[in-house]
Order: C-alpha cells, then structure tokens, then sequence
C-alpha cells in the first residue's frame, strides 16, 4: 500500500524557489534541499524525480509569478508611460532592498547555461515578459498614447531586454542613481 504524502508539495515548490533563488543551481546541494524541505529523499524523488527536475518547476513558478505582477502593472492601464515607470521603478527598488537575490530568470541565465532544459524556460519567460509588454504597447498606440510609427515588438524587446539588464545592475550594486538615469533614458524610447 503506497503512504500519503506527509508533506505539501506546493509549499515545498516554493521553499524549493527560495533556496535556489538564494544560493543558485549549482550552490544547492541536495542535502540542503532535504533540509529545507524537511523530508528524506525517497520523498523527495517521488515527489520531484530529481533536483534539477524540481528546479524547472521553480523556474516556471516563478516564471508564473513574474508574468502576473507584469501584467498587474500593465493590464488596463490608461497610461502606458506612468505604468512602465513604475514597473520599472518598483524592479529597482527590489534590488536596491535586496541586491543579492536579483531575478530567479536572469541568475537561471548565468548560471544555468549547460541545461538546455533551464535555457529554455529562461527563453519562454523573457518571450512571455516580452509579449505582454507588446500587447500593453500596442493598445497604449491604439489609444494614440504613443505613435503608429513605433514599432511596438521593438519596443517591448527593448524594455524586455532592459529589465535583465537593470536586474543584474542591481546584483551589482550600481546604486540608486545609476538605475535612476538609466530608467529616465530608457523611458524616452516611448517618446
């Protein structure tokens, strides 16, 4: 007769995300990950299959949870530019909080190259941040917020691309005014 589960995968999901999000893939053991989890390993391999199986799925919860606080910011605002500002604003006042977390995707990218399983979650997250953020745009021009003339895919690539960016800037304790100005200039592409 198989035993029920004594713990909550969900909770163990997110307990997971932290420590990887705290240490990184390869700086996890999976000693560390029993602990943190708090059960043994047969558990742990029923449960997950493996470690780098349970890092995928915290790639993709925080994937999730990304995409959702982006479109919190952005979906149905009247006004694009306050709204990426302040996307943008709120990104760097995470990392000036806590520069040494950063974003789970941008430290996965760095640290996770010769995963082609990880590489492509990283991919399906910056493609998801950047469709979203060209739907915002598309509807902000449709509104006549920003011009036809702008290429709305280019635009959101840019600020897909300046999010990463900022987020390792942030790991790198470039400071307040340094991401400050580069925002200023990275919003008058909207321009």
């Amino acid at each position: 007769m198989a035993r029920t589960r004594e713990f909550d995968v969900d909770q163990a999901v997110g307990r997971a995300m932290d420590l990887f999000w705290r240490r990184g893939y390869a700086e996890t053991s999976l000693q560390e990950l029993l602990q943190e989890l708090a059960i043994g390993s047969g558990s742990f391999y029923a449960a997950f299959g493996s470690k780098e199986e349970l890092y995928l799925r915290c790639l993709d919860r925080y994937a999730s949870l990304q995409a959702g606080d982006l479109e919190k910011a952005i979906d149905g605002a009247t006004e694009i530019r306050p709204a990426v500002r302040r996307l943008l604003a709120s990104l760097i006042e995470l990392d000036l909080a806590d520069p040494t977390r950063g974003c789970l995707v941008v430290n996965a990218s760095t640290q996770c190259g010769d995963q082609p399983s990880a590489a492509e979650r990283v991919t399906a997250a910056i493609r998801r941040v950047e469709s979203l953020l060209a739907g915002a745009l598309e509807q902000a021009q449709a509104r006549g917020e920003i011009s036809s003339d702008k290429d709305a895919r280019g635009l959101a690539r840019f600020f897909t691309t300046f999010i990463q960016g900022i987020r390792v800037a942030g790991r790198a304790r470039v400071g307040r005014e340094f991401a400050e100005d580069a925002l200023s200039v990275a919003m008058r592409a909207l321009d």
